[in-house]
């Protein structure tokens, strides 16, 4: 995937899309205020944080034993256990299970792996009915849209737009007036999909390694209609998913939960351990699972082994100041945000990705509310600095660099042009608030830019300092 040549094109116009940003806040600042009120309901979260980082830290430490654990447990379960190298040979694997059943129609359950791997695309390539079930899922799939959000997928469209696309595709659309009537109109259109579906294909939010078990979350209980109708359930799981047991799984759970939603636990948390046996009343006849690598352990040799702690809770995203403004889509890649900004570039490689490193504040909220303690800033100043290392900086760029770090290293200079910068600003300012200036069209262009109010950083430190 090539971001370096839209990236631009795409974050302008994110900008310049007032109802994306409405979108946008409406979920993202619910998200934070519930969470906001998780954490101060659970003075145990530091504790928590640190024994979750631990115990993911654990498992990457001992990854090819826990690995094999799992696989001996989950085929004394009968599961029929998988491995692949890349997400070409995970999709492949896929078909090939739903070729030899001769499914027709396949139902997914939400996950991201499967939109990494490019599962989607695979299974219409072979001719399969690709029913996504998740309501999110579902609204994107009707718009041809990929995830803008890796835990709410639709978080792009208003609720008047989602109205809209279910009016002309449902067969029942009824008076879409209210959230209720649009979820009772999806309900009635899935209903009939996840009985007659063939192959149920889920993700994992955890895999554990003494029971050979996989755990999903979800509020809506699609998963569980995904995954317990059909007669073969397909687990698709990057190998970073494990812990060690069900007491872990636990622990982990109530960290993903509050990070994610601001609940202390989802409506739909389940336990899966092979096909069905001889005394259960449903489930699968075929239980696969496919363990996933797709670049995994290459991150554990090029310094990015923090980053396989992360349990897609997506708070980085919702806290971020650059996904609020310009949302998933202008990433123009599968993970948005500080967290995708940090695996893209291992993903796709980094001169095609070299954007989203640079787009960060590096303000550090990410980092504050991550769950399992992931140092994103520090993982994107490693990007950048191997894109400056790499020559991928624009001429431009390291110009104006050398000319900043010439001004930088005289402080009377720096200090001049400072007073400089403070004295013309204010010329350009209508009603304390800038909305053009030279040099700054990349700012003005979208929002207005506040007019200084007092002296420069050094002369304010200055005046403190000698108080």
């Amino acid at each position: 995937m090539n971001h370096a040549p839209d990236f631009d094109s795409r974050v302008a116009a994110a900008l310049a899309n007032p109802t994306l940003k409405v979108a946008i806040e409406r979920t993202t600042g619910t998200a934070r205020t519930k969470r906001a009120a998780a954490m101060a309901a659970w003075p145990e979260f530091p504790a928590a944080r640190a024994l979750g980082r631990d115990i993911k830290d654990h498992v990457i430490e001992n990854l090819a034993h826990y690995l094999v654990a799992f696989e001996k447990n989950a085929d004394a379960a009968g599961t029929k256990v998988h491995w692949a190298r890349t997400g070409e040979e995970a999709c492949q694997i896929v078909v090939d299970i739903c070729r030899k059943a001769g499914a027709k129609s396949v139902t997914r359950a939400k996950s991201m792996l499967g939109e990494e791997i490019g599962l989607p695309h695979a299974l219409e390539a072979a001719g399969l009915e690709r029913v996504e079930t998740d309501l999110a899922e579902h609204i994107i799939q009707l718009a041809g849209d990929p995830p803008s959000h890796i835990v709410w997928p639709a978080l792009h469209k208003t609720r008047e737009q989602v109205a809209e696309l279910f009016r002309a595709h449902h067969r029942d659309p009824g008076a879409m007036a209210t959230v209720e009537a649009m979820v009772a109109s999806a309900r009635r259109q899935l209903r009939e999909k996840f009985m007659a579906a063939d192959v149920g294909i889920s993700g994992a939010n955890f895999l554990v390694a003494d029971t050979g078990a996989v755990c999903t979350v979800t509020n809506e209980g699609n998963a569980e209609l995904t995954t317990t109708p059909p007669r073969i359930h397909i687990v698709t799981a990057g190998i970073e998913k494990l812990v060690p047991s069900t007491a872990h799984a636990m622990a982990m759970l109530r960290l993903l939960v509050r990070s994610a939603t601001g609940a202390e636990l989802t409506q739909y948390t389940t336990f899966h351990n092979g096909p069905k046996r001889a005394q259960d009343r449903d489930g699968p006849d075929e239980f696969h699972i496919v363990l996933v690598d797709a670049g995994r352990t290459r991150m554990l040799n090029e310094g990015l082994a923090e980053m396989l702690r992360c349990i897609r809770c997506g708070a980085c995203l919702n806290h971020c100041v650059v996904y609020r403004q310009i949302g998933g889509h202008a990433y123009g890649a599968t993970y948005p945000g500080p967290m995708g900004s940090v695996l893209t570039p291992m993903l796709d490689g980094l001169e095609q990705a070299q954007d989203l490193p640079r787009a960060c504040t590096l303000n550090g909220q990410c980092q504050e509310v991550c769950p399992v303690a992931i140092p994103l800033p520090t993982l994107l100043r490693g990007w950048r600095e191997k894109s400056w290392q790499r020559g991928f900086e624009p001429a431009r760029v390291r110009w104006a660099l050398a000319l900043w770090r010439f001004t930088a290293m005289r402080p009377r200079l720096y200090e001049f042009a400072g007073n400089i910068g403070l004295r013309i600003m204010p010329l350009f300012a209508h009603g304390g608030w800038i909305s053009r200036m030279p040099l700054a069209g990349g700012w003005t262009a979208h929002r207005d830019m506040p007019s200084p109010s007092g002296g420069t950083f050094l002369a304010q430190y200055r005046r403190r300092f000698k108080k």
